[in-house]
């Protein structure tokens, strides 16, 4: 064969660079206009970098059309276009997710300046990269007017109706009148609320989500303000966009600093960084806490910090010179199903779980992930052999998003619900009105006496320290415990005899279940693992009955007068105190010397710090943020997660941050840690 001939399985540049467009275009399509993607990010990253190679090797294939040479995103039908004053560009992407991908930024930021090597380092600002959706907002004489997606980076939407509905989103700038000031950040939805969304749509039989991003973008641009006003969104700015009367300064640092100052919430996690091991170390600082962020990201941001430096380096085609995305490990993946199981959960609840090749997404190798329930199976029509996509973030478990189009290998049957439980053979049923099997055992199950007594043993429950998974296992397999009170019947001689666990270790467990003995009606309840009852549940149902004694007793109608407690939460209350064996497993606990302070019922009103809300930041001293926030509810404060013009006091610690700031600026109390103390004492007279 010559030199330059092709075969059919190497197509000519021209033809590949084509088909990789038009690839790149539908997936674009299904991203930013439809909210719906069918790949992950990483695939769509995959086949961009292919086509800029190729486009960089044939630089007569290039042409303004190309994905690689403009920012990509279209107007959805029924919102307004909004054409920018200021592009909205969009910055390159790093995909080497080591600090190496720093390094080639800062040395080619060098580079482009003519800075040798022994001149001083580059001053930076590091970032977060949001995983949402990029809004400008449009201030006019300090109030706001509008706000636009990015759209293509020339012309967005109007989402202003659904924007106003973001309590994060100031509507009016502090000590900021300037005829025009436009603020470009990033809407977001937080993990907790995405996931209670997409059960709120499972419960409903409603569309999901496949990722807490295109959930935000889905309710961002909602023709109905009122859909948009149920589903909490978030908010983080992070530039300008057309500035008049206003000057702006020097430093980007300083920009983030002024966006503070005028009420706009920004991200507490940016830094000025010298150099490329600045850059490094927060790359690396923020990976090892990316799992426990509240929200998603995919990466970080460089930014030169000198604005006059930016100017001077300019921009190439669709992007900034001077900025960079710098990306951490996909949390979206695509791998193969081999398989479904079925595991059985703490209340009974049978949940489908694809078994996967393995696959590396979100840092770890994945190789199980749920599926929910029948009815996403069916929706997601998903079966063994097909090509799907995995997402992990954080600590949230591993799910089957939807599968890739394409044919199946072969033929293969419709998944089944079992109609026994693959643990103990019971029957399942699914009750009417749910989405959710579940196995008729009860305890009997092992399988939901393992799950209740880690849940009974929970930090957040009675917080029996050192009763993890193994040494649950091992206590349920070896038939030592089948309900929980018999927990406080183990002894140093009976823990020390089975594996892996030492005298020392054996006393520690039984020490942590003598102190578990003392401990509060809501952590009780909660403990208890009544289905539908949360924390919150549990202290509101405490705080309305008073005594365990009222709540066991208590009718459905008596149940529905707790604030917050609709039919569901009620009917599960009383069908679990109506069975005999519930009744008597309280009993027993109450024998092996549990209890708590109780007392006649009190409301919300009765308490000495009722109507007061309260804000935790930074780190206490001696009490943990849960110890803290359990007093304040005792107390009967509300303890919010924001600072506002509602809020009475903010309790700060060490680091306190922009919570604190926040509150300064507002002119609301900011206590320590014994001026939390003393508030109590005070209010309780």
């Amino acid at each position: 064969m010559s030199v330059g001939q092709q075969t059919k399985e190497t197509p000519r540049p021209a033809e590949e660079a084509a088909a990789l467009r038009a690839m790149l275009d539908t997936w674009a399509h299904e991203y930013y206009v439809l909210d719906a993607p069918t790949v992950p990010d990483a695939e769509y990253d995959k086949v961009f970098q292919r086509l800029q190679a190729l486009e960089t090797e044939h630089p007569d294939l290039i042409s303004p059309g190309s994905p690689t040479q403009r920012v990509v995103g279209a107007v959805l039908d029924g919102l307004v276009p909004v054409r920018h004053t200021v592009p909205m560009l969009s910055i390159h992407t790093e995909t080497d997710t080591t600090p190496a991908g720093a390094q080639k930024f800062d040395a080619s930021v060098r580079k482009l300046l003519g800075w040798a090597a022994d001149e001083a380092p580059v001053e930076y600002t590091a970032e977060l990269k949001f995983d949402g959706l990029a809004i400008n907002l449009r201030y006019e004489q300090g109030a706001l007017v509008q706000a636009a997606t990015r759209g293509d980076g020339e012309t967005g939407e109007d989402v202003t109706h659904t924007i106003r509905t973001v309590a994060a989103i100031p509507k009016r700038l502090r000590r900021c009148n300037a005829p025009v000031l436009e603020v470009r950040g990033e809407v977001f939805m937080r993990r907790d609320d995405f996931d209670a969304l997409n059960e709120r749509q499972r419960e409903a039989g409603g569309k999901t989500f496949v990722n807490p991003r295109n959930a935000a973008a889905g309710v961002v641009r909602q023709l109905d303000a009122n859909i948009a006003r149920q589903r909490p969104l978030s908010f983080f700015a992070y530039g300008f966009g057309d500035v008049q009367g206003w000057e702006m300064p020097a430093t980007h640092a300083q920009s983030l600093q002024a966006l503070r100052a005028m009420g706009i919430p920004v991200n507490e996690d940016s830094t000025v960084a010298a150099g490329a091991e600045g850059l490094s170390a927060f790359h690396v600082g923020i990976a090892a806490r990316r799992d426990s962020l509240p929200f998603d990201i995919d990466g970080v941001v460089y930014k030169v910090n000198d604005r006059a430096l930016q100017q001077q380096l300019g921009f190439k085609s669709r992007e900034p010179r001077w900025a960079v995305a710098h990306k951490y490990p996909a949390q979206e993946q695509i791998t193969t199903m081999t398989g479904i199981d079925v595991q059985v959960g703490r209340t009974g609840k049978l949940t489908p779980v694809a078994r996967l090749a393995p696959v590396f997404v979100g840092g770890v190798t994945v190789t199980n992930a749920t599926l929910h329930n029948i009815f996403e199976i069916r929706k997601k029509q998903v079966r063994k052999g097909d090509s799907v996509i995995v997402r992990r973030a954080g600590d949230v478990i591993p799910e089957v998003v939807g599968k890739v189009a394409g044919n199946r290998p072969a033929y293969v049957a419709n998944f089944h619900m079992p109609r026994q439980c693959p643990v103990c053979g019971s029957e399942v049923v699914r009750p009417k009105g749910e989405a959710n099997h579940r196995c008729t055992g009860g305890l009997f199950c092992p399988a939901q006496r393992k799950e209740a007594l880690l849940h009974f043993a929970a930090r957040r429950a009675m917080d029996i320290e050192g009763l993890g998974d193994k040494l649950v296992e091992q206590l349920v397999d070896a038939g030592i415990i089948r309900t929980l009170p018999e927990l406080y019947k183990l002894g140093v001689a009976k823990l020390s005899a089975l594996d892996r666990m030492a005298e020392k270790s054996a006393a520690n467990i039984v020490a942590a279940l003598e102190k578990s003995k003392q401990t509060t009606l809501p952590r009780f309840l909660f403990g208890l693992g009544v289905r539908n009852v949360g924390e919150t549940t549990a202290k509101d149902l405490a705080r309305h009955f008073g005594l365990l004694d009222n709540i066991m007793d208590a009718s459905v109608e008596q149940l529905l007068e707790v604030p917050d407690v609709g039919p569901i939460v009620a009917e599960s209350v009383h069908t679990f105190f109506a069975q005999p064996h519930n009744r008597e497993v309280v009993e027993q606990l109450r024998a092996a010397g549990v209890t708590w302070p109780e007392g006649p019922p009190a409301t919300r009103t009765q308490l000495p710090l009722a109507g007061k809300t309260v804000v935790l930041t930074g780190t206490l001293p001696s009490l943990s943020r849960d110890e803290a926030r359990d007093l304040l509810e005792a107390a009967g404060a509300k303890v919010a997660g924001s600072v506002s013009k509602k809020t009475d006091y903010v309790v700060a610690g060490a680091e306190a941050g922009s919570k604190l700031d926040k509150a300064q600026a507002l002119g609301v109390t900011v206590l320590d840690e014994d001026g939390l103390r003393t508030l109590l004492t005070t209010a309780a007279g």
